[in-house]
Parts: C-alpha cells; sequence; structure tokens
C-alpha cells in the first residue's frame, strides 16, 4: 500500500458481485453477533435470549437467500469482502464493549445495527445510476427494514411487557450492585475520610502547595486500597454483585474522585480562595451522596442527609480543630 492512500474500496466503485458478497458478509457478522448477545444474556435474562436467538436465525435465512442468489448470478466462488474494507460502511462496535454497559444497552445497539443496515443500503442505491444494482440496494434495504419489524416480532412473541419489566429491574438491581453500591462507598469514603487530613493540614499550614500533595496523597492512597479491598472481597459468584474487576474500578475511582475534588482547589495559590472553593466542593459532594442514597438504594431522603451531612460535619470539624490548634 502507498502511503496516504486508504486501501479501502469506495462503495460505488464496487461490482454488483462484490455488493452482494459484502451483503452476505454483513449477514454472517450479525448474525455471530446476536448469538453472542444471547449468550450472553442466556442466564439472567433467557426471553432477552430468545429474542437474539430468534434474530440471529432471521440474519441466516437471508444469508442463505443471497448465497441462492450469488450463485445463480455468479458461480460458487463469494469473494471475501467485509464491512472495513469499503469506505464509508457502517461499522459494528465489538461485541464485548457493548456487553458490558447492559441489557439496555445491547437491546439498542441491536437495533442501531438494523437501522444502520437499511439507511446504508438506501443512500446507496439512491446514488447508483445502474439500474439493476439500484434494483439490488433497494432489495437489501427491504430486507433490513423487515429485520427490524421481525425484530419486533419475536420481542412481542418472546418479552412481553411483564417478562421485559421483570428483567429491567433485574439488570437495574445488578448495575446497582455491581456499579453504584460499591461505587457510594468509595465516594463516600473518599469524600468524607479525606476532609481531616486535607482542612486539617490546610488550617495548620495556610501553604495551598502542601495542602494540594497532601490531599492528592490521601485520595490516590484511599482510591487503591479501596479499589483491592473491594475487588478482593467478594468474587461475586455467591452473592450475586457481579465482577470484582468492575467492583474495584467503581469503588477505586469514585474513592480517589471524592478525596480529588475538595483537594483540587488548592492549586489556587491564595488560601482563602482555594478553601472557600473547597467548602463549596464538599457541600457538592455530600448532595451528590444523599442524592445518589435516595434514588439507587432507595434510603429516605431525610434520613440519607442526616447521615452523611451530620457525618461530613464532625470529619470536617475535626480536621479544621486539629489543623487550627
Amino acid at each position: 500500500m502507498i502511503p496516504g492512500i486508504s486501501a479501502r474500496r469506495r462503495f460505488k466503485d464496487l461490482s454488483e458481485q462484490e455488493i452482494l458478497a459484502l451483503a452476505i458478509s454483513n449477514e454472517e457478522d450479525d448474525a455471530r453477533i446476536y448469538r453472542q448477545y444471547a449468550e450472553r444474556l442466556r442466564a439472567d435474562y433467557p426471553a432477552s435470549a430468545r429474542v437474539f436467538d430468534g434474530m440471529a436465525e432471521e440474519e441466516d435465512s437471508h444469508r442463505r437467500k443471497l448465497i441462492d442468489l450469488y450463485k445463480a448470478r455468479f458461480g460458487e466462488v463469494i469473494p471475501l469482502i467485509r464491512r472495513e474494507h469499503v469506505a464509508g460502511a457502517y461499522a459494528r462496535r465489538p461485541v464485548w464493549l457493548v456487553e458490558n454497559l447492559g441489557l439496555d444497552a445491547i437491546r439498542a445497539e441491536a437495533h442501531a445495527m438494523e437501522a444502520q443496515a437499511e439507511a446504508f443500503y438506501r443512500k446507496a442505491a439512491a446514488r447508483t445510476t445502474d439500474a439493476a444494482t439500484r434494483k439490488l440496494l433497494g432489495d437489501l434495504a427491504a430486507a433490513e427494514a423487515r429485520h427490524q419489524h421481525a425484530a419486533e416480532e419475536l420481542e412481542a412473541q418472546h418479552l412481553p411487557a411483564e417478562t421485559r419489566s421483570e428483567e429491567d429491574l433485574a439488570a437495574h438491581r445488578q448495575f446497582v450492585l455491581t456499579w453504584v453500591q460499591p461505587g457510594l462507598a468509595g465516594l463516600m469514603d473518599g469524600s468524607v475520610s479525606t476532609l481531616a487530613p486535607i482542612f486539617a493540614t490546610a488550617f495548620a499550614t495556610q501553604d495551598t502547595h502542601t495542602t494540594f500533595l497532601v490531599g492528592a496523597a490521601a485520595s490516590i492512597g484511599a482510591g487503591i486500597s479501596m479499589g483491592f479491598t473491594e475487588a478482593a472481597s467478594d468474587d461475586g459468584v455467591l452473592s450475586g454483585r457481579g465482577s470484582p474487576l468492575k467492583r474495584g474500578i467503581a469503588s477505586g475511582l469514585m474513592t480517589a474522585l471524592g478525596g480529588m475534588g475538595h483537594a483540587l482547589p488548592y492549586l489556587i495559590a491564595d488560601f482563602w480562595t482555594a478553601t472557600f472553593i473547597a467548602f463549596a466542593v464538599v457541600f457538592i459532594e455530600l448532595w451528590a451522596i444523599v442524592w445518589i442514597q435516595n434514588r439507587y438504594m432507595q434510603t429516605p431522603f431525610l434520613r440519607a442527609t442526616f447521615q452523611v451531612v451530620l457525618g461530613g460535619a464532625l470529619v470536617f470539624a475535626a480536621g479544621v480543630l486539629i489543623g487550627g490548634g
């Protein structure tokens, strides 16, 4: 390949044979993706898994029809041409990126896959002047549109409203256990536990640079500690809390973020300006904790407010008193 020259072919330069081969390749890839989604969901969301099994079968049936048409027109040998070989072709995100986002993201990705395929073929058909190619592309666009309707029919068959509601509730609970709960614990630990050392240092030294270094060290150290502790404390198999790696990441990052929030203002050279901004950040952090507890953990708002604000105020006061003394 000549440097600076793309190896990808333009769609308008493809022959009808290559367009049909590309369509066959697309159907094969999408069927595999749907089967991977089905396997990923089967244990926890069997109804949704059946929907994706059905969508994979739909893709297989269209692939067989395309292959029969290809053989009738061009023979037995199908050239290898894939989406990544064609400039401007719609791309599929790696399956592992979508799998880790949860049930709703997988459903949305599947609907987007069908819509992207239909739009691609319709735009391609509108750009061509060759009647036979235009008809072929139009037929492919119609096939993709039927895929979307077939997916909706499969959802209606295998995923009635009651079942979908149950699966959505299970997905929400899993999200809370894997991400929200350890993240909230980390945010509380990082926000509250670092108040005393940061503000004690601030009032003892009135040196913003030193205060920032202490705050950064306390926050990052706490984040690393919380992350490893969360990951090592429970493998998630019996508790159902999900991947220890994900929980460790959520806990560690939120712990570090909670502490760095009121350490960063001390990058400002003026002590009182930095301190007043840090006060404001602490206020925002504590109310964010209250909101998360109320929104995801169903903790009554007044109880969450009392626990978080009182606890934070006591730790903050301890830091100020120790530093001021």
